[in-house]
């Protein structure tokens, strides 16, 4: 059930606020077309637990966790407090003039402890998407410095995201996002990813991780393993459809990114923070990369914060090198986001948020997820942790989708389902063909059926406009 807000309302005028959207704001990775049509954006006003509240007096479960980030909900005083505190104290501060500031190093050091291992050191930014910006220019900065220049090229995968400025879009295999702006830029390759559904439906799960870690190395070779700097992925792929990789498949590619001397990148950035069940994707796996980038989960989306994990031995590459590393951002370790971040640590510290997905809700949703298996219109479910999804099909027991059989790609039963979901009160997102959640990580038992049974609703009422796509 939804959790009754505690937050004082202020009496917003919506109708004014939804005409000065269309006439001023432009809303992230959206059509502005449809913006106009709609008359303007829905106005989330307050939110509490797992449960937001829009402008119209609707509650709404959020099931996506904000945007893969809330993981210890919405409405913490804790980190109200804290922010407070830092701003009276010392709301900001730069880390470009031999300077630095308590929250950053101490944060820093924190999430060293998380990382473990020879992840030791930690560079500050501000979103997901900067944080595999560092990455991009740290790798190539690194093997410049070590003598290995022509090392450039960066491995990724189809269907990848890794943010949307320049560099990390177009280290991600999103072909919708590299029509725009003429991207990807030089230097990246892009091989097949580990969809079991949608590209081995059918095969043996271990012979497919093993064809899918072989791409990589196929890719390797042919651009020769001397000019290739790094791989990067995500533990699970997250906005390309909570792709979650067959058993085997990390540890093949880990030992192929060691066969080649090539530096293994772990893009954290939602993985991070739990969502798996452990601190860190890597971790579930078994894997040990040479950098992690993350945000969102860190702040719990309460500030813009982000970090990039670099091991001791490409830090001391640069140490020894004597240059400057001639990057960063104003707010690079801003110190407020940095409190913040510290103390969303602790309260999932403290709850034991971390055990209780791995041990308790995370398996619950994947047991409640199993109701909707045998749906007509469900191919397959899927969840690891506190992450999951919904494949939407035209015929039990296949992976073909609606629109098909009258010549088109399909794609379009995802969006239809999720507007029937957010009509019954639950957030969540479609990509293409599927429902895909990822709940904040203080998610209930009950909070979990209500998601479930309400994509069970909504695929029932979109019975008949899906059967229209052919």
């Amino acid at each position: 059930m939804a959790t009754v807000s505690t937050v004082p309302v202020r009496n917003y005028d919506i109708p004014a606020l939804r005409q000065l959207d269309v006439a001023h704001h432009l809303p992230a990775q959206s059509s502005y077309g449809l913006q106009v049509a709609m008359g303007g954006s829905r106005i989330i006003t307050h939110a509490q637990g797992s449960t937001l509240y829009d402008g119209d007096g609707q509650a709404i479960l959020d099931g996506m966790a904000g945007l893969w980030c809330v993981n210890v909900g919405y409405g913490r005083p804790e980190l109200v407090e804290v922010a407070a505190r830092q701003m009276a104290e010392l709301p900001f501060y730069n880390t470009f003039f031999r300077t630095a500031t308590v929250p950053p190093i101490e944060l820093a050091a924190k999430l060293a402890g998380l990382l473990g291992g020879d992840l030791q050191h930690v560079f500050f930014n501000n979103s997901g998407s900067e944080s595999n910006d560092t990455v991009f220019r740290l790798v190539r900065t690194y093997w410049s410095m070590k003598g290995e220049p022509q090392r450039t090229v960066f491995i990724s995968r189809h269907n990848a995201y890794h943010g949307s400025t320049v560099a990390s879009a177009s280290l991600g295999g999103m072909d919708y996002m590299h029509v725009q702006g003429g991207l990807p830029i030089p230097g990246i390759e892009h091989v097949m990813q580990p969809y079991h559904f949608g590209e081995a439906f059918g095969e043996d799960a271990e012979a497919f991780a093993t064809r899918a870690a072989q791409a990589i190395e196929d890719r390797i070779i042919a651009v020769g393993p001397e000019n290739v700097a790094a791989f990067i992925g995500e533990p699970v792929q997250g906005a390309g459809g909570v792709i979650i990789p067959p058993p085997g498949y990390w540890p093949k590619v880990e030992a192929i990114c060691r066969k080649y001397g090539i530096l293994l990148v772990a893009d954290e950035v939602i993985c991070g923070f739990g969502r798996l069940g452990e601190w860190f994707g890597f971790q579930h796996y078994g894997i040990r990369p040479d950098i992690v980038s993350m945000a969102k989960g860190l702040s719990s989306g309460y500030l813009p914060i982000s970090a990039t994990g670099v091991s001791h031995e490409i830090v001391e590459v640069l140490r020894a090198s004597g240059e400057d590393f001639v990057h960063g951002y104003t707010y690079s370790g801003h110190p407020v986001a940095a409190a913040v971040a510290l103390r969303n640590i602790q309260i999932m510290e403290d709850e034991a948020l971390i055990d209780r997905t791995r041990e308790d809700t995370g398996p619950y949703l994947a047991q409640a997820l199993q109701r909707l298996a045998a749906h007509p219109l469900v191919g397959e479910v899927r969840s690891l942790g506190l992450i999951g999804a919904v494949e939407i099909v035209a015929e039990p027991g296949t992976n073909q989708r609606h629109g098909q059989k009258s010549g088109g790609s399909g794609g379009q039963a995802g969006p239809i389902v999720r507007d029937a979901c957010i009509a019954r009160g639950l957030m969540v997102r479609a990509i293409r063909d599927s429902i895909v959640m990822s709940p904040p990580l203080v998610i209930t038992h009950a909070e979990i059926d209500q998601i479930v049974d309400t994509i069970h609703a909504a695929l029932d009422a979109s019975a008949d406009a899906l059967s229209a796509l052919g």
